[in-house]
């Protein structure tokens, strides 16, 4: 059976898009069969994996409300083992109808379910909120990574979304688990950001990932070429620091061939 992880953070611009796309393109690479849920309206993932929007009939919005089956909606993308459930604007009209409908917080884990035996991974691109969509995703998952900058302002946001982590435990989802918190767009020269890293480390010990995504040019020029990094430029820094991701997820040796580059990756501890 797969494995369900949402990727989430209700703070826009933290890299939950970037994250999915390249995350799932590093798995697809490694002969795991991917399923990536578009999930927030904006389809920034729909778009990093070269899918036009409007050329789209049956989406995330389609499977959520039960107008279609998930399977219905499944696009098979260009990239090596990796699927796509695109999103577009239309969702946004989601988070109404959800009010009135029955069973709301368990529309999409009922939904992924009944393809959850055929993908080793299924990722959530979950918006930037902490409305039903979100709460849907997180009721889904087994897991959840959490893309954050090492700023103080983002503290105050990760503290919020642990506090609907524990609320959907609680309630709908007992084994709910923080798979990760990611740093991304992250600078190690910055005091500030070794400061942050040092106190989520503090509270949250053995659940931050030791790779760091760092600020890079390749990663942010790869979704207007609809491609995920690795794919746009396979030197590039940012290739590096997903596949490191990818490696830290699978648990397997970080290790990049004749390659060590400094601020990508560090390793002060064994995540737990």
């Amino acid at each position: 059976m797969g494995k369900i992880i949402a990727v989430a953070n209700q703070k826009g611009g933290v890299g939950k898009s970037t994250t999915v796309v390249n995350l799932a393109a590093f798995l697809g690479t490694r002969g795991k069969k991917v399923l990536c849920v578009d999930f927030d309206p904006q389809g920034n993932s729909t778009t990093g994996f070269g899918i036009k929007k409007r050329t789209v009939e049956i989406t995330s919005y389609n499977v959520i409300i039960g107008k279609n089956r998930v399977q219905d909606a499944v696009i098979v993308t260009d990239f090596e083992n990796v699927s796509v459930i695109p999103a577009t604007e239309t969702l946004a009209g989601a988070e109404m109808e959800l009010i009135n409908m029955e069973n709301r917080v368990n529309r999409l884990k009922m939904q992924l379910l009944t393809v959850k035996n055929d993908y080793d991974y299924i990722l959530i691109d979950c918006p930037p909120a902490l409305g039903s969509l979100t709460i849907n995703a997180l009721v889904s998952a087994d897991s959840i990574i959490v893309p954050m900058l090492a700023e103080f302002y983002a503290l105050e946001g990760l503290s919020q979304l642990v506090n609907t982590i524990k609320i959907v435990k609680n309630n709908y989802n007992p084994s709910l688990d923080i798979e990760g918190i990611l740093f991304t767009m992250f600078d190690g020269r910055l005091n500030v950001a070794n400061e942050v890293v040092a106190e989520v480390e503090k509270y949250f010990p053995g659940k931050v990932f030791q790779t760091k995504i760092p600020r890079n040019v390749r990663i942010s020029e790869a979704p207007s070429h609809g491609k995920p990094v690795m794919y746009y430029d396979k030197t590039s820094k940012g290739t590096d620091s997903y596949t490191l991701l990818g490696l830290e997820l699978l648990g397997e040796p970080l290790e990049l061939p004749q390659k060590k580059r400094r601020g990508i990756f560090t390793f002060k501890k064994e995540r737990q």
